[in-house]
Order: structure tokens, then C-alpha cells, then sequence
């Protein structure tokens, strides 16, 4: 054996001993079952902040979520509650000429995943001042704008 290859040996023996004895050393804190239940977790508060943004039930959840992802950039925030209801902030890039076609279209979408139910979509300007309701209603099949 050469001195190189001994010295190789060593080095990683050496580092094999460093590296268990970190892992173990920082892996071995343990949290009593108190700490847990009394401490809320960071994860679990960002998680239910998002699903009240977005959605107040998980169908609700997933549309708002779906809004925001494919308007490119026109909706800058979506909110739905109660399956019947959505709430969309639109970005500066949507003309005045244009929010009355684009709350058509989202009562048209919000229609195909909630069906057989009078449903609400609440637009508002980047200022989140209402500019615009649109009520969908099932029975007429009509759309009404105020």
C-alpha cells in the first residue's frame, strides 16, 4: 500500500467519524408532547391563511387558485366562498372596455364547476374598490350586470 493510499484510508475514516457524530448529535433533540400541542406550527398557519384567501372550501380553494394562475396577469387576486361566490381584483392592464367581457367569461368558468346554483362574481379594480357585480341566475340562464 502506498502512502497516498493511506493517507486516503485515514481522511475518509476521519470524515465518516465527523459526519456520524454531527448527525447524530443534532438529531437527537426531542420535543415533549406538551411543546407540540401548545406551540402552533408555522406551516399549518400559512396553509389555512392561503385556503381562506383563495377558497373557504377545497373546490372553492382550487377555482381561486386557478383563476389567478391563467389570466396572465389580469387578475392579480381571486377569492371564491361558499361555491357561489368569487371575488377577483383585476390588475391596471385591464381597460375599462374590457371588465365587462372578462366578468362574463369568469361567470362562464365559475358556471362549469359550480353548476345548478345562482352564482355572484365580484370585480374589483386594482384599488379594491367594486367596480362591477355579475349575478348568474340558473333558472333564467341570464346574466345581469350592476
Amino acid at each position: 500500500m502506498t502512502l497516498f493510499e493511506q493517507i486516503r484510508k485515514v481522511a475518509i475514516a476521519f470524515v465518516l467519524i465527523v459526519v456520524l457524530t454531527v448527525t447524530t448529535a443534532c438529531g437527537g433533540a426531542t420535543v415533549s408532547q406538551a411543546d407540540r400541542t401548545n406551540t402552533p406550527s408555522l406551516i399549518g398557519r400559512d396553509v389555512a391563511y392561503s385556503q381562506l384567501e383563495r377558497g373557504n372550501t377545497p373546490g372553492g380553494q382550487t377555482f381561486g387558485d386557478w383563476v389567478v394562475q391563467t389570466s396572465q396577469g389580469l387578475i392579480k387576486d381571486a377569492f371564491v366562498r361558499d361555491n357561489n361566490k368569487l371575488g377577483v381584483v383585476i390588475s391596471r392592464d385591464v381597460r375599462p372596455t374590457e371588465v365587462k367581457p372578462l366578468a362574463k367569461s369568469l361567470v362562464q368558468g365559475f358556471h362549469k364547476n359550480f353548476p345548478n346554483q345562482d352564482l355572484t362574481v365580484l370585480v374589483y379594480g386594482p384599488d379594491k374598490k367594486l367596480i362591477l357585480t355579475t349575478q348568474y341566475d340558473v333558472q333564467s340562464q341570464q346574466v345581469k350586470y350592476s
